[in-house]
């Protein structure tokens, strides 16, 4: 459903498609983050060579051009791994100014992570301000805090999930221990910073309708004419989110590592990608396992919020397509239930938000453990060996001994 919250010249039937963006936009999706992002950018990149032929070009090289967002917006990268360059975001603008009149698209969730005016018309300008068209895609805040939570314990987070919904939403001013989170999440603020730089006519918002799992790529599909049915989400194991479980696995690890000094580098290589990697892509969650919880006084705040951001961005007049409703809704038993008060059946995802009297008991299967210590093991031993020099542990600390051993498995890790 299409609900167009902008001016009365804009106005469009409620069940109408959006009519395509004129022919050389370039459209500039930003997120934010958990906004089903990584599904459109993976359809966007399989189908590029049939788009090309309808006249849209995708002119990244990858399916998410994440160092050249992250350059622009002037943030590091992801905890351990090199920091973007300002080569990589002049590299996709030479791409993007390389499809010369044809319509493009470009998306980053990182684009949202811009964090003032001149960070956001520093990627504007550098585009084509004449031509760019910046859509920003809005889900629940219920639904986006645990899928956020557990990326930020990827990240390296060790605070537990209801104590970081305390800081998140009761502990002013909100910014400890992820300031990014509001950055992004703050979602009315968001498209008042890009609205600022671009207008508001050239700026849509669409709010994700989870029951309706094909609605953000036909949406994709009608602002940028390319015919129905040509996007298609690709599957993507390494995307999903962590269980419980797995997530509580990884924040104890985050402890130990953080409590022995070692690299950032290290966990770049031997966690993230390679005991996470290698659990996402080889264990499917069953229907038992334990799920990420929202307390109800946290879904109840993110409600309210929801509530505020809507109001707020209709009447910033820009496009809105889709409910904004929805952004207020709050998971219950057997659906979500809207402000207003009309059950919205809720989607399947990863690790849902939900009420919960008794939580399930947290415990990790043995498969899952067995798989994330192979992938650090298959990541070290992917790098090639060299003699170590003779020296006697029994006189050594624990944790000095756990430092030098990381450092040495870093040292092969950069070698190979």
């Amino acid at each position: 459903m299409e609900i167009d919250c902008s001016t009365s010249d804009m106005r469009a039937p409620a069940t109408a498609a959006p009519a395509p963006l004129p022919v050389g936009t370039r459209l500039l999706h930003i997120g934010p983050h958990k906004t089903g992002t990584t599904s459109i950018q993976g359809a966007l990149f399989a189908a590029k060579d049939a788009m090309a032929g309808h006249g849209v070009d995708f002119p990244a090289h990858s399916r998410h051009p994440m160092e050249a967002a992250l350059a622009a917006c002037a943030r590091p990268g992801m905890i351990g791994d090199t920091r973007p360059t300002e080569k990589h975001w002049q590299r996709l603008v030479e791409q993007v100014h390389a499809t010369g009149k044809r319509t493009s698209v470009v998306s980053s969730e990182f684009f949202a992570d811009a964090p003032d005016d001149e960070a956001v018309a520093r990627v504007v300008d550098d585009l084509g301000r004449d031509r760019v068209h910046v859509l920003i895609t809005l889900r629940p805040l219920a639904r986006i805090m645990p899928s956020q939570w557990q990326q930020y314990v990827q990240n390296g987070l060790r605070m537990g999930y209801e104590d970081w919904l305390t800081h998140m939403l009761r502990k002013a001013p909100y910014e400890k221990p992820n300031p990014s989170f509001w950055r992004r999440h703050r979602h009315d603020r968001l498209v008042e910073r890009w609205v600022r730089v671009v207008g508001a006519e050239n700026l849509t918002v669409v709010v994700v309708d989870d029951s309706d799992r094909g609605g953000l790529m036909r949406t994709f599909e009608s602002l940028l004419g390319l015919p129905d049915g040509l996007l298609v989400p690709e599957p993507d194991t390494a995307n999903r989110s962590l269980t419980l479980a797995e997530t509580e696995m990884l924040r104890e690890l985050n402890k130990e590592f953080r409590g022995n000094g070692l690299p950032d580098e290290l966990y770049s290589k031997l966690v993230r990608g390679g005991a996470v990697m290698r659990m996402k892509n080889t264990c499917r969650p069953a229907p038992g396992d334990a799920r990420i919880t929202t307390p109800a006084w946290a879904l109840d705040a993110a409600a309210d919020i929801g509530a505020e951001m809507a109001e707020r961005i209709g009447a910033m007049g820009v496009r809105v397509l889709g409910d904004p409703a929805l952004l207020s809704v709050v998971p219950a038993a057997k659906g979500l239930v809207p402000a207003a008060g009309n059950p919205v059946p809720d989607s399947e995802s990863d690790v849902p938000a939900g009420r919960s009297a008794e939580p399930a008991p947290v415990r990790i299967d043995p498969q899952v453990a067995a798989q994330a210590l192979y992938g650090v093991l298959a990541v070290a031993a992917a790098a090639p060996a060299r003699r170590a020099a003779v020296r006697s542990v029994h006189q050594t600390s624990s944790r000095e001994l756990v430092r030098v051993l990381g450092h040495r498995v870093l040292k092969r890790l950069k070698r190979s």
